[in-house]
């Protein structure tokens, strides 16, 4: 059984990608360097994916789930990044109406520090599109976007103002000690997160 640490290194134009997608994939990296320090014996495997085509229609985490079945029917989670350097401020359930009773018990043993900025929205709408944690929503799979403050991703949104002193390293550090914190929990449980889907009207993104 998996969990993967979603986000992607495909930037754009003139700018270096530094808030679209370098921090979301520094978050990551460092996310998963802190759980080998002091959780060097996961029960479920860890991955770190940083993908390439996201900004052309999410190529790279689309041909994974198209490739990789057997990794997809086995995912515990996917935790992804991609909205800027801000600190994480809002993670939605993507529709998954059996997974509020999880991320409430996680959030419990988030540090006040950090979690007390962080809008959980349940059940949330399934995202069928903007970033790659998409793509294991569309296939079923439980994939969360750890959703920043957009203040300086707006502002550096692809154009060649995107470069690295647009970072605030002290929020990149907050959103790699939460999701170690949330890979941490999320691997641990006993079960797979239910798959239970909430109905949609009108188009659905599911199919």
């Amino acid at each position: 059984e998996y969990i993967i640490l979603s986000a992607h290194l495909d930037s754009w134009d003139g700018g270096s990608g530094a808030t679209d997608n370098n921090t979301g994939s520094v978050t990551m990296m460092e996310a998963l360097r802190i759980l080998k320090k002091v959780y060097p014996n996961p029960k479920r495997t860890i991955l770190v994916a940083l993908w390439n085509g996201e900004e052309q229609g999410l190529n790279g985490s689309r041909a994974f789930v198209a490739d990789h079945p057997e990794i997809v029917r086995n995912i515990q989670a996917v935790f992804n990044q991609d909205n800027g350097t801000g600190r994480v401020a809002n993670i939605s359930m993507q529709g998954f109406t059996g997974v509020a009773s999880y991320f409430g018990e996680w959030m419990t043993a988030i540090p006040n520090d950090i979690g007390q900025h962080i809008d959980l929205q349940f059940p949330g709408n399934p995202g069928s599109g903007g970033s790659d944690y998409a793509s294991f929503v569309c296939a079923g799979v439980p994939a969360f976007s750890l959703s920043s403050l957009s203040w300086s991703y707006r502002q550096t949104y692809h154009n060649p103002t995107d470069t690295f002193d647009k970072i605030v390293i002290d929020d990149v550090v907050n959103n790699a000690v939460l999701t170690a914190m949330l890979t941490y929990m999320a691997s641990e449980e006993e079960d797979l997160l239910p798959r239970d889907k909430r109905a949609m009207t009108g188009t659905n993104p599911w199919t």
